[in-house]
């Protein structure tokens, strides 16, 4: 199969592009969990799942948020999802933190984060064993996600 770890996490995009491309990348996941979560034992390497779903506010808010770090996320359209996209390890769970990522509760502290070329992937919640799936899971992006279409200019001598 492939030589990657067999524990993922499914994170909503764009936080994932985040993660593993962001300057400076996202050295935090914030999540809810609460004891007795056995995720919250987990460290090490897992692999870096982009859920197939991303809606406009969610994209927005998150877009907006890297824009405040100086961060230019990727069109939604650009943005792989329904997939693995990269591997990065946890290294601890923090419950405070000076991140600029950290944003409450429970923080996932990252390290060492690194793409991969994309892998279909069904995503679970919490880490979970993957598996490749046929690339018919990937979702097509969604019309709000496309570059708007620019007017064409009718030509010299065309009415309106």
């Amino acid at each position: 199969m492939h030589d990657l770890p067999r524990f993922a996490l499914s994170v909503r995009q764009p936080w994932t592009w985040a993660i593993v491309h962001a300057d400076p990348v996202k050295d935090i996941e914030n999540r809810s969990w609460r004891r007795p979560n056995p995720a919250l034992k987990f460290r090490g390497e897992f692999a870096l799942h982009a859920a197939k779903g991303m809606t406009r506010d969610e994209y927005e808010c998150a877009a907006d948020f890297m824009a405040d770090l100086g961060i230019t996320a990727p069109r939604p359209a650009e943005l792989q999802r329904g997939g693995i996209v990269g591997v990065v390890t946890l290294v601890d769970i923090v419950r405070d933190s000076d991140s600029p990522w950290y944003m409450g509760g429970c923080g996932l502290l990252l390290a060492n984060p690194r793409p991969i070329e994309f892998i279909p992937c069904v995503g679970e919640l919490g880490f979970f064993a993957w598996k490749p799936a046929d690339p018919s899971v990937v979702p097509q992006p969604a019309r709000w996600m496309l570059p708007k279409a620019e007017p064409v200019a009718p030509a010299q001598g065309e009415l309106l």
